[in-house]
């Protein structure tokens, strides 16, 4: 079955036909339907290999993530995948583990495979293979970084870092701590100079708040060490900003383990706002992100700037966090040092 057979059955030109195929947002949603229930009817397959081998794209497109474990970016690629389905387009998605050489692999097997562009949380939003890549007439659009020379979505995370801290701050805690994967990832490190920035408004110093930075990329077991480090290096601490929701869970159950209650002892503020953050025995009090907005929005972005090529115009788009109570923060109690128990065996 030929693409021309198609046209044939659906009464429409070839060049309809082919639009329907690779940019049916050209097409009247009338004309697409009935080109549609002829590639249906027919059991028209297109041959992609064919499209490439003329020096097409591919109707495909590359998510690449710092840690796929991470439930924040499986609901940002959730929100990636439905937005790309609704265009008709494929995911291909992949997690760097905060490696670069391991990105660079994915981008060239990415720009082999002549995907129509890559989303990317990059390791070093300054790398020049991003540049090289767009050169190629690969889209691309970075998620969580900025760059005025591409498009770009992130959420504001100096606010979202200050509205953690000035929380805890209306509660009554003036000893805090932010606990953090590398701050050699830009979220983190901005995420930081937010609790800072509130901790300044308040004429509090900056060593109001300990930083406690663990491993790489955030996990709960990280959380869990900084527990450690929390109980034996930083007792007056008695509020905790926590740079994801995973290190959260984890400092809530190191704490627990060394017999300290959450929120009574210590409150904890988590950030991303993942689904097991309201779900949790403990609902976490936590920074909300509009994680599969954000993810759509850039998958918009970057499918109109595969289309539009030249004529596209790079934005840079900032959404705003929100602070969501809940159960792991309350009122700090008047002695600034919480009171320490024997670890639970």
């Amino acid at each position: 079955m030929t693409i021309k057979e198609v046209a044939a059955a659906a009464e429409v030109s070839l060049g309809t036909v082919s639009n329907v195929l690779n940019r049916p947002n050209m097409v009247s949603d009338e004309t697409r339907l009935k080109v549609l229930e002829a590639i249906d009817r027919l059991g028209f397959v297109r041959n992609a290999g064919a499209s490439l081998l003329r020096g097409g794209r591919a109707r495909t497109i590359g998510l690449i993530t710092l840690d796929v474990r991470n439930p924040f970016f499986t609901e940002l690629a959730h929100g990636v995948e439905d937005a790309a389905r609704d265009a008709g387009y494929l995911l291909f998605l992949c997690s760097s583990d905060e490696d670069r050489a391991k990105e660079k692999r994915y981008l060239e097997v990415l720009e082999e495979q002549r995907v129509n562009g890559v989303l990317i949380s990059p390791v070093n939003e300054r790398d020049n293979l991003l540049q090289w890549l767009r050169g190629r007439g690969t889209a691309v659009v970075l998620l969580g970084r900025e760059r005025r020379d591409f498009c770009s979505v992130r959420v504001d995370d100096m606010t979202g870092g200050e509205l953690a801290a000035e929380h805890l701050l209306d509660l009554g805690h003036r000893r805090l701590a932010f606990v953090t994967a590398s701050l050699a990832i830009d979220q983190y490190r901005i995420r930081l100079a937010g609790v800072r920035r509130a901790l300044a408004r308040r004429e509090l110093p900056d060593d109001a708040c300990e930083v406690v930075e663990v491993g790489s990329l955030g996990t709960a077991a990280e959380g869990r060490a900084a527990s450690d480090v929390l109980v034996a290096d930083h007792p007056e601490v008695t509020g905790v900003v926590c740079g994801n929701d995973l290190l959260a869970f984890g400092v809530i159950a190191g704490l627990v383990r060394h017999g300290i209650r959450v929120p009574d002892d210590i409150s904890v503020v988590g950030y991303d706002d993942i689904e097991l953050a309201q779900q949790s025995p403990l609902p976490l009090t936590t920074i909300r992100q509009p994680t599969q907005e954000l993810g759509r929005i850039a998958t918009n972005l970057l499918i109109e700037e595969g289309q539009r090529a030249a004529a596209h115009a790079h934005q840079q788009i900032v959404f705003q966090p929100e602070l969501v109570v809940r159960d792991s923060t309350k009122r700090a109690r008047r002695s600034s040092t919480p009171r320490r128990r024997a670890p639970q065996r």
